[in-house]
Order: structure tokens, then sequence, then C-alpha cells
């Protein structure tokens, strides 16, 4: 009887291998031959899945997006509206080493779009679904009565999406200077500053 295979299963595979020999060695060496061997597959076989690097790389992207989308969905969102959307935001930044390694994935991915691109539709759809969730959170702020009704949403998410990405980059080529608790008080302290005046 011939072996079932599940192609979901052996994709996500793949992705997890990528994603790993990115976060160690760096994006030059997510060669095709490099990732199947991390896989523990042969070069032959990831065709079926993966006919470019290009197609790899993305879906391998996408399932780094979809992890943090999942925690960001499983984040703690009970007790103070302002904590919760602290917690959300955190979720995007280097807090741990999961977090570390992604971020690490994901800005060597941005780096390789800007010579690819095929990657360049998938890094802005990325960008924007993260801008999205900032004016959410914005938004979020303004419907709760927190922040003034004037707060020109758009604008106020931009800036948290700025430092938000600012941060990482800054956390992942230094961590000493931007260790997570600091990054903790300056998501808060920014948070606050969009706030009614007392």
């Amino acid at each position: 009887m011939p072996k079932i295979v599940d192609h979901e299963k052996q994709r996500a595979r793949v992705a997890e291998a990528a994603w790993r020999v990115i976060s160690r060695d760096g994006m030059e060496e997510a060669t095709v031959r490099n990732i199947a061997k991390e896989a523990g597959m042969s070069a032959g076989s990831m065709r079926h899945y993966f006919s470019t690097q290009s197609e790899l790389l993305a879906f391998s992207m996408k399932f780094v997006s979809e992890r943090i989308k999942e925690r960001a969905l499983a984040a703690d969102t009970s007790g103070d509206p302002l904590q919760a959307m602290e917690r959300l935001l955190l979720e995007a930044l280097p807090m741990d080493k999961e977090r570390r390694d992604e971020t690490e994935v994901w800005f060597a991915f941005i780096a390789k779009a800007f010579t690819d691109k095929t990657l360049q539709p998938l890094s802005r759809r990325i960008h924007e679904e993260l801008l999205h969730g900032m004016e959410s959170i914005v938004a979020g702020l303004v419907k709760l009565s927190l922040a003034p009704e004037s707060t020109d949403i758009k604008l106020e998410a931009l800036r948290l999406h700025s430092l938000i990405d600012g941060m990482a980059m800054h956390s992942v080529m230094n961590p000493e200077a931007l260790p997570p608790e600091k990054m903790r008080i300056i998501v808060r302290d920014h948070l606050r500053s969009l706030l009614k005046k007392a």
C-alpha cells in the first residue's frame, strides 16, 4: 500500500527548516539544497512542493506571519484594555528567543525582497497587515474614549508601526542596549502618550 503523505504538513516542515536555516546561517545560505538537508528531505523531493527558491521563501514568510497572527489572536485581551493592547504589540517584538528568531528571519526576508521582485507583493502585504493592526489599536483607544476623538488614527498608527519596527530592528542588532524590559516600558509609555490628558 503506498504511503499517504500529508502535503500541508510537509510544506510546513520545509517552511520551518527554511526559517531555521535563515535564522542560524543567514539568507544567503537559504538554498534549496541546504533547506532540504535541514528538513531531512532530498532536494528533488522539495520540487514537489516549491518550484523556485522565491516560492519557498514566500511560503516560509507566510508561515512566520501566520504564527505571529495566531499568537496575537491567542493573546490575553481580558482586564485593563491598555494592558491588553500592550500585550498585543509585544507579540511583534523580539521579547524571547522564538520572537527574536522570527524577527531576524523577517528582516532577512525584507532585505531579499529588495532584489527579488517576486517577493515584493508579499512583503508589502505583510507590512500593510501589520499597519492595519496598529490602526485597530489606535482606533480602539479612541472608541473606548481613552484617546481624544480628534486623534489622527492613520498618522498615529504609522507612528506606532514605525516605533515597533524600529525597536525590533535595534533590539535584534544590539540586544544588550534594548532588552525586552526596556521595549515593554517604551511600548507602555507610547500608548500612554496617546491617551486623553487628565
